[in-house]
């Protein structure tokens, strides 16, 4: 069994908003095989307790929007920490960059094929900081290039 194209279509959506938010390492899993729960899950991250707030939120409004789809359960939201959004057909996962690599998620899943996203919808620690860099949020050291 393969994740449907309903999910296909909000994983896809999740992620370009994740994206539009500069979160960090954007993947999905197909879990439709060893899960009976959700078909797919996406994981993205962010630095900070407010960005990963923000990318929420906008995945939220996103979903709703584009999809006419609803969470069925919101956990995590008070910490900013670690948010968890349950569509039933797909789980989205919000962590801080420190949870990200602790929890290390992608772990459990590695078994489970990779769901092919957008180029745009990509996003990398190196796009977060460019954006940073342009809108003079990066601090000493972090533009990468000299000064």
């Amino acid at each position: 069994m393969t994740a449907t194209d309903r999910s296909l279509e909000l994983i896809t959506t999740a992620a370009q908003a994740a994206a539009d938010k500069l979160a960090h390492d954007i993947v999905a899993y197909d879990v439709s095989d060893v899960l009976t729960i959700t078909d797919a899950f996406l994981l993205a991250s962010a630095p900070s307790d407010r960005q990963v707030k923000g990318i929420v939120d906008e995945i939220e409004e996103r979903l709703l929007k584009e999809r006419g789809a609803k969470p069925v359960r919101r956990e995590g939201e008070r910490d900013g920490r670690w948010v968890l959004l349950d569509y039933v057909d797909v789980v989205v996962h919000v962590q801080h960059s420190e949870e990200r690599v602790f929890y290390a998620l992608e772990r459990l899943w590695k078994d489970c094929p990779e769901i092919d996203l957008p180029e745009d919808a990509k996003a990398t620690a190196g796009k977060a900081a460019e954006h940073a860099e342009q809108t003079g949020l990066a601090g000493p050291g972090e533009s990468g290039g000299a000064r």
